[in-house]
Parts: C-alpha cells; structure tokens; sequence
C-alpha cells in the first residue's frame, strides 16, 4: 500500500503553456505478427532473435486467440457452417503456442523507458525479447490479470524481436468461457487476446489515473471532482519537476520530488483545486434520460525542464447509487433518478475477434433497441472500444464475474457448494482478487459502467468478497458491487436484493403479467427471456447445409445451446398449438420471426408497467458470439430477428401497452418528463377485420412511471383471433403506438410444473386464424438518398395488413444489407390507413450497388 501524498495545487485559468512535446506515447503491437504450435521446434533464444525466418508461420493480428488466427488464415475452412466446429480436434490446442512480432527501436526511443504491457494473457506466457526470458509463466499466469514489464535495458537500435509462448488454460484454471450458451471453441480461447503495447516515458510517467464524480443530488447544478493517479520514478536517482492537469478552460498543477525508484500517490480535490468544484455540469446521463456528456482530462509530467509522460482520458460527470424498494427488489439510480434497467446479455465473437467496425454496427443498434443497459457475464472486450462506444452511445454497462468459475461443466473441476462459487482458497482467493484490482484500475474511468458484479449464479466466499470490497473502496469508492446476479443473501452486503428464476427457454408472453414467484416482471430479473429467437432465412442459409435445411434436425441443434437447451422441442411444441405446424423452412422461418417479436415484447412491457415494484429486466441475450439459434436480439451477422422489433416496441420509452393479465391498458413513462393529459386511443378488429371496438381516454403519467388507461376485460370479440391496435399522442402528434395479435382462448399456465429454465402451459391461445386472413392489398411508394430511405404502406383494401416485413437488399446480388435499421418492421396496418416508415443504412454496404426493397406479409403479396 502507498501512502498517499495530497498535494497543494494551484489553479489557474485561461492558457498554460507546458513547454515542448511530451516524452511519452504507447504503441499498440497489431499486426506483423506471426505463430506457431511450440511443438514445431526451435529454440527460443533463436526465434526470438531479430531476423529469424517466419514465413511458414501462421500470419496474424494480435489481440488474436490461436484458433482465431488459424481460422483467419484459412487453416479452417467454414467452422460455423454445419457442424464443422465440432470436427476441429482440440488435440493441437493441448500444447503451447508461440506468437512472435518484431519491431523498431530508434536512438531516441532507446533513451527512454519502456514496458511491454500485456492487456490480456490465456492463459500463462513465457516472454522472451531479443533472445533472452524476461519473465515467465511463474509470474505471468490468469487470464484477467495485466502485466507491466520494464525492457528498457532489452532493447537495441534498429530491430527487436518479441516472441511469447503462451501456455493453454488447464481443468480448475479461472479463464472464460461461453457456459451453455454455445459450443465451446476447441482451443479454449487460449492467445494473446488483449492488446500488448509499448509504453514510453522519461524518467517520470503517470499511472492508474483516476477520476471521480460526486453529484449534489438535490439540485444537479454542482458536482466535485477528484483526480488520483500514481507518479513514478523509473531511475536509481532524486527527480523533481511538476505535473500540471487541464479539464477544458480549467489548468492546474503541482511541484513533486521523487527519491529513487519512488512511487507516490498523487490527489487532486476540490479542497486544493477550487476549480474541480463544476457548476452546472454537463451531466452523463443514460439513454432516454438525457445526453452523455462526456469531459477530457489531461495529465502531463515534467522531470526537470524536460516533459516526461502525458496521459489522457475521458470521463463522465454522474452519480451511481442503488436501492432496495419496498419489497426488497433492487434498483439503480443515476444522478440521483431512479433508472428502470432495461437490458441485453452480450457476449464476445467466439474466438474473441474483435471487428471495431462490427463493434460501433452492433453498439447503433443496442441504442436503436430503445435498451439502456449492456450486461458482460465476465470481463468481455479484446480492448476498451466496447466500454468507449457504451460511453458515447449512453448505455450503462454490468461488469463482473461470469458463472464460468461457478460450475464444474465449464471450470472443469467439482464444485462442492451451492451457494459460493469455485474461488475458495488463499492463493485461488489471491489470483481472482488480482482479477477485479488489474479490471477496475483498466475500465474505472468509463462512466457507462454502473456496477461490478462478484458473482453470477452464486456469491463469492465470504473471504473473496472480504477482499474485493476492500479493494473495491480503494480503488472505486464512488460506485456499488453487486455481490451476485441471483437471489442469495451476503453475511457481508446483504441480499442482493436481485433475481434469477428464468425463464430461458419458451414462456407463452402472457407469463411475464401472470407470473409472481419466478421470472415475471417483479424485481430485477437479471437475466431471462423466452428462449429460442430464430432469425430469417437468410440466416438460416449461412448456417445450415442446403440439405439440411428442412426438416429440423440434428444440424439445426448443434446451432442452439447446449444442456437443456439443446434442442427447440418447447419452442416447436409452442409454435405448432399457437400458430399451427409449418410446412416448409420458408414458411417456419416467417411466421417464427411474429412469435419471436410478442414473446420479447410482452417481457419488457411487463416490467414497464409493473413498475415501481418492477425494478430492471436484462434479456438473455442480445448478441451471438456465432451463428445460432437461440437467446438474440440480432443474429452473429447483425441481421435482426423479429424479437429485435419486439424489443424496441416493447422498449419504448413513450409508450401505451397492454396487459395480457389484467387486459388493462397502460401509459409507461420512462423518460424524465412527465406525461400530461395524453391521449389514448384502442381500436379492436376481429379475425375479418372488422372494428368492434374504439375509445379514447386522456391519461397523465409522471416520469419514470406508469398509468392505467383502460379496462378491456368485457371485451368479447366473435373471432377466436382479433387484433388490439393502441396510439398515444399529445400535442406534438402521435408519441407511440402498439399492436397485438390476440385470442380470446386463454393461455394457461401449469405453475406446478415450472422449473429453473420454463414454466409450460397447460392450454394456448388459437392463433392459427392468421393463417387464414382474407387478402390485403398494400400500396408501396420508397425514396432512398445517402443512406436513409421513406417508405410509405398504404392498405387499399378493406382487410387488415397483417405483419408486414421490410427488408432491404442490394439490388443486383440479393444480399441484405445488415446495417438497416427501420424505426419500425414487423408492423401491421388497419384497412384504408397509410404508415410511413424510415431506414436507415450504412452506404458503403451497398458495395456500387442500389438499394432494394422487399416486403413479406402474412396476408399481402410478397413484394421484390
């Protein structure tokens, strides 16, 4: 522990001048590098000597895991084709691997001082450096930890070479994992799967720079600011100099003097510093709340006359907090407003392959989703890029452990305890608490991270949690740990005040109202949803053999979950009593994308208008590491499923829906905003479309709540199959609108059955009638110019355009375009009403060609 050495600053504003370039810049080791199994041969000492020859090696980038590279390089044709992945043998990943980079050193970068930083290791590392180790798997061992290596006294002018072998993790080993959410790459992720850099400085650099917000709560127009950051003296002698700080208009500084090889921790308060007491901050504020606002600070050290490091990071002014409500249900709160997490699961490329420009695609439409919250079960990201992207875009962000650790399927040793997880004696305690330090000091200064979690589907040992909380206040005082995401009681925190009751596979959607001792929208339910969400067949094409196409069968299980959830047996069993059996791949891919969109739908308005006593809900999942079948928002592609439209209907954050329990309606608020005098407008059609119901009410709603509007239980329509169709609109026109597909035979729920991943039913509502829907006719017109499109859909006819599907494509190839985000899909018209509906696209996708529309319905047709 470092005593802490408060400083007296002084704060001054206008320009400052900080003379001369700073010393100090870091190089990120990306490409040029190249591997090789170890069993292969060479020595080290030659292979990691400047010039030795690698051209049979395999070429790649680094962060790369091995099978990564492979994969990349051609060495595996296909592995998400089929069942190809499984016919990898793991046999080649027993062993080590070396990754080898060579780079330049020129006279002035070899007066200064250098450190090989290794972001992300699995999962131990033997490095050697121009022929000699400088560290070994002794010391450089886990797969969250980072390293720190001086090499300065390593290098030499012109070419170094690096080369690290790296050691794959064993049975009992704390590394990640994707659980049972897919197949497990037969390499285990083993690789250099962070970034490794050079960092440069003079003789003095700064470290674990840190800035923490505190907001006055009461008013919002005040906020402290306090800066740590560790100063370094890298040589055997005294060093005196300043560092000097900027946050826009604000400058400050500070005299030091450093003995030999000292390190000393370095605080800036608004007690030294006036000026870091903020008025009327621009606050960060999640989506739906307000703006991001984000600030830059930088740092600079001086050693001497001469600048010696500089260090810059963003930040963002807010305030975190959390709660218990009345009912003992946890919730968060930002800036003081309590937030209604609505979140997705997300998880990493299945060989931790990290596309910044998949990464921004997939962060548009987590805010395009209308969701708040990103939940990482683990420390996920092959850089800081996920966090930044989570920074601008407004989305809060769950860190921590994954269940990985928890059980003996995927860390590979037994588990004996049902409530605390694998980390259990002093030197496990040791190597996972080293975990979180290495994580917090790398993310700490992201404002979109809301909580740490210690814990998934069970604690952390009273010891383990001992000492992440004492790390934690040291490190991170200003923001709550979440000792797990499931229902268990702390000796140390408490209850966790959270759920985790599933369900994870198919629940008819009016189970998210009914339900009040499992999944159902009370508390915070930290992950959950119904199950399988199977994406178009364009998906469907890349994934499975042609002629394994129709009918479902082992190929299409390999590409669901695994353990109990390998197979769609529920969803099928629920799809074929709700809409009837399909008859062929087209017909089932169709009419799968309607029950993916209302079984998404109704969980997230459930917990909209359930709320206060609902507090947060995180669907399971968002994303796909690869192409499959279940738990996702949009496929590994990032085409969306219909669950994806369900989500953002459902996710609204102006909104009026229904009830399935209750058959109420409800006006939900999540803004910060109050609704006043709003109306309500809920028209019925029965199955011939026929309007056999129309009212209109006016409603208030505060912020950050719900509102009942109506009462629909009387409702009786003739058809067993009828449509509910809900607008919301206040004085700038319609704020929301909402559509159902319904029956009047009730979905029964067989509670006594229920089990930790579904609840079945014992009855299901007829909705084979649409199947049988008299024929709409839709009148098309669309504009499209730089990357957006209107389309307007007119229904000429006297029948209900029953969910209608947009889609865009290139025109010549038929390829869709991926990067299509429509503000609205899967939407269903009323006889003689117009909707527009806008998309909007990334160009360059179009690849020279023009953009195509397409359009799908159940009772329309198809339009190319």
């Amino acid at each position: 522990m470092f005593k802490t050495w408060m400083v007296v600053a002084l704060a001054m504003f206008g320009t400052l001048l900080m003379g001369g370039a700073p010393a100090s810049d870091t190089t990120v080791l990306g490409r040029g590098w190249a591997i090789r199994a170890a069993s292969v041969g060479g020595a080290a000492r030659d292979l990691s000597t400047p010039g030795f020859d690698t051209k049979a090696w395999v070429q790649a980038q680094v962060p790369c895991t091995v099978l990564g590279a492979l994969v990349d390089a051609g060495r595996y044709k296909d592995p998400f084709l089929g069942q190809n992945l499984d016919a990898i043998s793991p046999e080649p990943f027993q062993e080590a691997w070396w990754y080898r980079t060579e780079f330049r050193v020129s006279p002035t970068q070899l007066r200064q001082h250098t450190r090989l930083l290794l972001d992300g290791v699995n999962y131990r590392a033997d490095v050697w450096l121009n022929g000699r180790q400088i560290a070994g798997q002794d010391a450089l061992t886990g797969a969250f930890r980072t390293f720190d290596l001086d090499i300065t006294n390593h290098l030499q002018a012109g070419a170094n070479a690096l080369a690290i072998l790296v050691h794959p993790p064993r049975k009992g080993d704390f590394t990640m994992g994707f659980v049972d959410w897919n197949p497990e790459p037969p390499d285990r992720n083993m690789g250099l799967f962070r970034e490794v850099k050079l960092r440069r400085s003079g003789a003095v650099s700064l470290e674990n720079v840190y800035v923490r917000s505190d907001v006055n709560l009461q008013t919002l127009k005040e906020a402290a600011l306090t800066i740590t950051a560790d100063l370094v003296n890298h040589e055997g002698r005294v060093v005196s100099g300043e560092v000097t700080g900027e946050i826009e208009t604000l400058h400050f500084k500070v005299a030091y003097t450093l003995q030999p090889h000292e390190r000393k921790a370095l605080v800036f308060s608004p007690e030294q510093v006036p000026g870091l007491r903020i008025r009327n901050p621009r606050l960060w504020w999640p989506v739906n709340l307000g703006e991001p606002a984000l600030y830059t600070l930088k740092l600079r050290a001086r050693a001497g006359q001469g600048a010696s490091d500089a260090f810059s990071t963003t930040f963002g002014i807010r305030q975190v907090g959390t709660y218990l409500n009345e009912q003992g249900h946890r919730g968060f709160i930002v800036n003081g407003r309590k937030v209604l997490i609505r979140g997705g699961g997300w998880v990493d490329d299945l060989f931790l392959r990290e596309d910044p420009r998949k990464l921004e695609a997939q962060f548009r439409r987590i805010k395009h989703l209308n969701l708040n919250t990103v939940r990482l079960e683990g420390f996920w990201g092959s850089s800081q890029k996920l966090y930044e992207l989570a920074d601008r875009a407004g989305l809060l962000v769950m860190v921590g452990i994954s269940c990985q650790w928890e059980w003996v399927e995927y860390l590979g040793t037994p588990q004996d305890d049902e409530t605390y997880g694998a980390a259990k004696t002093p030197a496990e305690i040791q190597l996972v608490a080293s975990y979180l330090r290495d994580q917090v000091r790398w993310l700490r200064n992201h404002p979109s991270i809301l909580v740490w979690v210690l814990g998934s589907d069970k604690l952390p040992w009273p010891e383990a949690e001992k000492q992440y909380a004492a790390d934690l206040k040291a490190l991170d005082p200003a923001r709550p740990y979440l000792a797990a995401t499931k229902g268990w009681t702390s000796t140390l925190s408490g209850p966790t005040g959270v759920k985790m009751l599933g369900p994870y596979d198919y629940v008819t959607p009016n189970y998210w109202f009914e339900d009040t001792s499992h999944g159902g929208a009370y508390g915070f339910n930290t992950e959950t949803g119904p199950g399988p969400q199977i994406p178009p067949l364009s998906s469907l094409k890349k994934m499975i053999p042609a002629a394994e196409l129709w009918p479902i069968n082992k190929t299409w299980d390999f590409h669901c979950g695994r353990h109990a959830f390998n197979t769609l047996d529920r969803y099928l069993n629920a799809f074929n009593q709700r809409y009837g059996a399909a008859s062929s791949v087209e017909d089932f891919a169709f009419r799968a994308q309607a029950m993916n969109y209302e079984g998404v739908q109704a969980m997230f308005e459930a917990f909209g208008i359930r709320q206060p006593q609902a507090t947060g809900v995180v669907q399971w999942m968002l994303n796909a590491s690869w192409p499959k079948l279940y738990w996702q928002l949009y496929d590994y592609d990032l085409v969306p499923t219909g669950a994806y439209y369900g989500a953002r209907k459902g996710c609204q954050p102006r909104t009026v829906a229904y009830d399935r329990a209750a058959k109420t309606v409800h006006v939900v608020n999540d803004t910060r905003e109050a609704l006043e005098n709003v109306t309500v407008k809920a028209r019925v059609f029965d199955a011939g479309s026929a309007k056999v119901f129309e009212k209109e009410v006016r409603v208030s709603c505060p912020a950050g709540a719900s509102a009942l509007a109506l009462d629909l239980k009387s409702l009786k329509p003739a058809t067993s199959t009828y449509f509910l169709d809900l607008r919301l609109s206040g004085k700038g026109g319609t704020l929301a609108d909402n559509f159902y597909w319904l029956s009047t035979q009730p979905e029964t729920l067989d509670q006594a059955h229920s089990n930790w991943f579904m609840t079945p039913n014992t009855a299901f509502a007829d909705l084979t009638g649409l199947r049988s829907l008299p024929q709409a006719q839709v009148k098309v017109t669309s504009r499209f110019e730089k990357g957006e499109g209107i389309i307007t859909l007119t229904n000429s006819s006297d029948r209900l355009a029953f969910y209608l599907d947009l889609g865009l494509v290139r025109a010549g190839s038929k390829k869709p375009i991926a990067s299509a985000l429509w503000d609205d899909n899967g939407l269903s018209i009323p006889p003689h009403e117009t909707r527009t509906v806008r998309v909007q696209f990334d160009p360059t996708d179009l690849h020279g060609e023009r953009p195509h529309l397409t359009l799908h319905g159940w009772n329309v047709v198809p339009r190319d």
